[in-house]
């Protein structure tokens, strides 16, 4: 089944320049339905009002982690299903696989471009 373009995405980070190039990758390859939180706790607060066919988070945020918006997530009978990606700078061992065991469909490790982006897009929603 082809994924829905204009389904909504929530991208999460707390540096803004990061916020933007995101938003901008998912735009090249076609998603128009972009929203945008800068810390874990606003990001489950858009959560609960509006459903997300993908969040993209940052690992390393204040006050709330990305890894911390994850388990939150999927603690939540509401929002367990979301996809979720993670991003972060460090492709430490250990942080990969924690985000996998607290459930985390991806992980990019930064810096990457619209390719890779898609790539793992591809992995966790189908073919578009």
């Amino acid at each position: 089944m082809a994924v829905d373009l204009s389904m909504p995405i929530l991208i999460v980070d707390d540096y803004k320049t990061m916020l933007r190039i995101v938003h901008n990758l998912l735009k090249q390859i076609g998603f128009e339905n972009i929203d945008e939180a800068t810390d874990g706790s606003m990001a489950l607060s858009k959560m609960r009002r509006k459903k997300y066919g993908l969040v993209i988070s940052d690992w390393n945020m204040e006050p709330m982690t990305g890894y911390e918006l994850l388990k939150e997530v999927r603690a939540d009978a509401e929002l367990k299903a979301t996809p979720f990606i993670m991003v972060t700078a460090e492709s430490k061992t250990d942080n990969v696989i924690a985000a996998k065991k607290a459930g985390v469909n991806n992980y990019i490790v930064k810096p990457f471009n619209a390719q890779t982006l898609k790539q793992k897009l591809v992995s966790v929603l189908g073919d578009f």
